[in-house]
């Protein structure tokens, strides 16, 4: 009798179960299955029921807790599914995709999730094939979903290993595929197409959510924003970092649920800050490190971020800080560029260059396939430090480069700056030996033993410069260019050499050019200017035509002579210098009183003036003296000097000023 009220009960349970699952209640359910497992704790059916309702609640870690408790019970034919979702929503990657290969059967359901799994391990190709056989052997509801994560994947290929991504053929139908077509063009660097891929999406969008009456603007307005995301990306990448700028801040004023997004966006903004705003830059760093950030992101964007971490730090001037981000990064990444280059630029900073030179060296030893990016910013450094020699012999140990146009033509700017001719044609010579050993035919080979030339030449190496005109005529005999350069070479060595080549350029005759002057003359870049004065209006050019062309005789001026010139008497040869440079000037004479008046410095007087001076004269009342008197003026008197003392007429000029001042003013003070 007990055994059957048992029964009962867990049938009872199992149909409340039921029906809280078919009601989507599972923590109700949840409730009934732990009361079955009070009954029967090794009830698989029950196991595998708390499994689904703990996972249906969120619950991924007691889910797998219980799985592997009860591993004789549950076994991987049983449970695969379960654990491997667990472990992939857990973040467990690797361990989800060992529990997917171990599991004897692969159903749909694995399949889907083994794509999932190999996305997130960035094994791009694998989940590409994994996609595409999804698609084909199978037809329900979900083939919409599968398409949409078959394009994520291609677009994933063309932006992190820039794949040329395939036409897959598919319908743009919805805004996740268009967004996912336009991050495509992004990795190809279509902007302008990806642009209006993204205007599409947004459209499509709106309009989908917009049918949903229960879906506010602030909804729509938060799914955009990843599409927003992707815009500004765009603009930064064209340059308009203003416009960039305002659209991510708007997106970040929103405060989306996405960490992955919020991330993207603040790393984003700091790159457009640089060296400037640090301040916001710092704000905006915070949000790269949120919850979570390292699951939502790729390897190349948590890269990206950390590099601009250290960068930051060394602007901000946290040199510990910097040497630490970039010393991690060089240890999870040994072969890549940026963390020495960063490690260098703190160091420099620092004024440590040598040390800092030092490093690249010492990378550029242990990685030799990245040598020639390192030995570029070496050079770099020893410019900064004046030695351009050394800097030099850096750049010609480049052997990937150093034939390379751009590369011979600094080296020779700098060796030409050292004034050292000698090492320049080396520099030329080396090249030249290069192409005519690998690329005979090359436009580039011609080019740079014509520039060896003319170098040779303007540093007076003419015996040299000819050899090297001969090689390129005896290459193209035809090329009169070359011809006439070698003629002008030799008439400075071998005139007679000079005459019996110019035999061989052609007769005046050949040379003729078919020139439209009229059109020539009319052209915008022409240099032609016709004088105002002499252009002609139609009646006149009709009686010039009458009369025939005859030139006008300019009348010469009649040259003015002086009104006492006579012919007779030879003109004075030092009539153009000054009279006092004259070897006949013999000074004024001395002796007038007139030519005394008004020198020396102000104030003074000549001995006769007091003479002169009325005011001194026994019948005369003493005054004031006059502005140019001092002599006047004893040592114990208190009368202002006169050259301080204001002028007679003063206070009444004042006045006057006053009042046009009041009678022109309109203002108040």
């Amino acid at each position: 009798a007990a055994a059957a009220g048992g029964a009962g009960a867990a049938a009872a349970l199992w149909s409340e179960v039921n029906r809280c699952g078919q009601n989507g209640d599972f923590a109700r359910a949840l409730k009934s299955v732990n009361k079955i497992l009070q009954i029967s704790k090794d009830d698989v059916t029950a196991l595998q029921c708390k499994v689904v309702c703990l996972i249906q609640n969120g619950n991924f870690k007691e889910a797998l807790g219980v799985i592997n408790t009860h591993t004789k019970v549950l076994t991987s034919d049983i449970i695969a599914f379960e654990k491997a979702y667990c472990e992939y929503r857990l973040n467990r990657i690797e361990n989800a995709l060992k529990t997917i290969q171990s599991a004897s059967q692969q159903t749909d359901k694995l399949k889907e999730l083994y794509g999932q799994v190999l996305y997130r391990l960035e094994r791009y190709d694998d989940c590409l094939a994994a996609y595409r056989d999804l698609i084909r052997n199978s037809q329900d509801e979900y083939e919409e979903e599968r398409k949409t994560n078959l394009s994520a994947v291609v677009a994933a290929q063309s932006t992190w290993e820039k794949v040329m991504p395939e036409d897959l053929g598919l319908r743009e139908a919805t805004y996740e595929l268009c967004y996912n077509s336009a991050c495509a063009l992004i990795g190809q660097g279509k902007l302008n197409e990806a642009m209006k891929k993204l205007q599409k999406a947004e459209e499509l969008c709106r309009q989908s959510l917009s049918e949903d009456s229960d879906v506010t603007e602030e909804d729509i307005e938060a799914e955009l924003a990843i599409i927003h995301g992707q815009m500004a990306y765009i603009m930064q990448l064209q340059g308009r970092t203003e416009d960039a700028l305002q659209l991510y801040n708007q997106i970040i004023k929103l405060k989306p649920t996405d960490v992955g997004l919020l991330a993207v966006i603040a790393n984003n903004i700091i790159t457009i800050n640089k060296d400037q705003n640090v301040f916001d830059s710092k704000k905006k760093v915070k949000l790269t490190n949120a919850e979570g950030v390292e699951h939502k992101l790729s390897k190349k964007q948590l890269q990206a971020i950390e590099f601009n971490k250290a960068l930051l730090a060394m602007y901000t001037n946290q040199a510990d800080q910097c040497r630490k981000l970039s010393a991690s990064l060089q240890s999870q990444s040994p072969e890549h560029l940026l963390p020495v280059l960063i490690q260098a630029a703190q160091l420099c900073r620092e004024k440590q260059h040598a040390k800092a030179v030092g490093l690249l060296q010492d990378f550029a030893d242990q990685h030799p396939a990245n040598a020639a990016e390192i030995k570029l910013t070496m050079a770099q450094l020893k410019i900064a430090q004046g030695s351009v020699t050394k800097a030099c012999m850096i750049l010609r140990s480049i052997e990937e480069l150093r034939h390379k146009p751009g590369m011979v033509s600094a080296l020779v700017t700098m060796y030409s700056h050292e004034e050292d001719i000698d090492s320049a044609i080396e520099v030329f010579t080396q090249a030249i030996q290069w192409y005519q050993q690998f690329q005979p035919k090359s436009p580039v080979h011609l080019s740079l033993i014509r520039e060896a030339a003319n170098f040779k030449l303007k540093h007076g190496r003419k015996k040299e410069a000819i050899s090297d005109l001969e090689e390129l005529w005896k290459q193209n005999p035809k090329d009169v260019h070359t011809l006439a350069q070698l003629i002008s070479a030799y008439s400075l060595v071998d005139p007679e050499k000079a005459k019996v080549l110019s035999k061989h350029l052609p007769s005046s005759d050949t040379m003729s050019l078919k020139v439209d002057v009229d059109a020539l003359e009319n052209s915008h870049g022409a240099t032609y200017v016709r004088k105002k004065a002499g252009k002609l209006t139609g009646d006149n050019q009709q009686k010039e035509q009458g009369q025939g062309d005859v030139k006008k005789k300019k009348k010469k001026k009649k040259r003015k002579l002086p009104k006492n010139y006579d012919p007779k008497v030879t003109p004075d040869p030092e009539r153009w210098l000054p009279m006092r440079e004259r070897s006949y000037y013999r000074g004024r004479k001395k002796g007038k009183k007139k030519d005394q008046v008004g020198k020396g410095t102000q104030g003074s007087t000549t001995a006769g003036s007091s003479e002169l001076d009325a005011s001194r004269t026994a019948s005369s009342p003493p005054t004031s003296p006059r502005p140019g008197s001092a002599a006047a003026v004893s040592a114990t008197s208190n009368v202002i000097p006169p050259r301080h003392q204001k002028p007679a007429g003063a206070p009444a000029t004042k006045k006057k000023q006053q009042q046009k001042k009041k009678k022109g003013a309109k203002g108040g003070w």
